[in-house]
């Protein structure tokens, strides 16, 4: 590498510089690497969220059925009153 001579490189100062990079992308690189690993722990509470709620879907109580079914007790002793008088 030539050097200009009215601004000589000085070893000192690249190596500085270097050793900046260096940090500056290990820095980088860890976080990088910090956020891929939350992604990939927010994905598994995600998958884990999903299939809970799955499951509470399938064992809930099915309301229009259990309304109809109040609905025709409610008729059906609404006549066995109205016949036992």
């Amino acid at each position: 590498m030539s050097a200009d001579p009215e601004h000589p490189v000085v070893h000192g100062e690249l190596a500085e510089l270097r050793r900046r990079l260096d940090v500056a992308y290990a820095r980088v690189e860890g976080g990088l690497a910090l956020l891929t690993h939350r992604t990939e722990e927010t994905a598994k509470e995600l998958d884990e969220l999903n299939t809970r709620m799955i499951s509470l879907e399938h064992t809930r109580w099915p309301l229009p059925s259990v309304a109809a079914l109040t609905a025709l007790g409610a008729l059906v002793a609404t006549v066995w009153q109205a016949l036992a008088h």
